[in-house]
């Protein structure tokens, strides 16, 4: 039973194929071991590092931060750059907040989206080379973990504390998630893989941790201003966001 719980939310949070299990997922099911995510994020973070050791053995930092960021996008389907943008047009919609919905859900990608897609991308380019420029190949790697596990875990701290802006996506999310024992088991998940991760260098994780919670408090407070509450850009956003900032915070 936790082995398809764990293959719903891998199918859900990338584009790995799990075969017949992905058949059988719903929405229901995937929000309801939201707790799992840190775990999937492990799994991410370990796979960008597989291709970082392959493109930093060939290419210039950059290029291969670069492509590094671009392996990720595409990792995760895009669905959370694509919420990113919808986000940033979102909040510099002008109008109440069922005009901000509107303009959240059109397909079309606004110039706030797309300055905001491409500033992360500008983000997540130079912090991984800054961080390999500056302590090189191995803290690069552990970050990356690190970072992914974090960002996963701020979507689930959003879920618990936050309310649905409206009927949709995130729903699900806010009233599986709103369980203090899930919260507390997503914690020491969270905490377990990062102390792991960094225990060459626990003040990393600690610091990407404390980060990752400012982070995504802090996209909560904006969201609940502009929109009421979350929504599944909202979180999608927040994972993009955190992720970069926990890097930047080290670079």
């Amino acid at each position: 039973m936790v082995y398809k719980q764990f293959l719903s939310a891998l199918s859900f949070l990338t584009i790995i194929p799990v075969g017949r299990t992905a058949k059988n997922i719903s929405l229901e099911n995937i929000s309801k071991n939201m707790f799992l995510f840190p775990i999937i994020g492990f799994i991410i973070g370990v796979l960008a590092v597989l291709v970082g050791i392959v493109v930093f053995s060939f290419f210039d930092h950059y290029i291969s931060a670069f492509l590094v960021t671009i392996f990720l996008i595409i990792l995760t389907g895009s669905h959370h750059t694509d919420a990113l943008g919808d986000f940033a047009d979102g909040i510099m919609a002008k109008g109440n907040r069922e005009k901000k919905h509107q303009v959240m859900h059109d397909p079309r990608i606004g110039s706030a989206g797309a300055v905001a897609v491409s500033s992360y991308l500008i983000g997540m380019t130079l912090a991984i080379s800054s961080i390999y420029s500056n302590m090189g190949l191995e803290r690069l790697l552990i970050t990356l973990i690190a970072a992914e596990i974090i960002a996963k875990y701020s979507m689930i701290l959003q879920a618990f504390i936050g309310k649905s802006a409206w009927e949709g996506y995130s729903s699900q999310f806010t009233v599986d998630m709103n369980s203090k024992r899930k919260m507390t088991v997503a914690t020491i998940i969270t905490l377990a893989l990062v102390s792991t991760v960094c225990w060459s260098n626990p003040l990393s994780g600690i610091q990407i941790f404390v980060v990752g919670i400012i982070g995504s408090l802090i996209l909560l407070f904006i969201a609940n201003k502009n929109f009421g509450g979350i929504s599944g850009d909202v979180m999608g956003a927040t994972n993009e966001l955190v992720r970069v900032v926990s890097l930047i915070s080290l670079s």
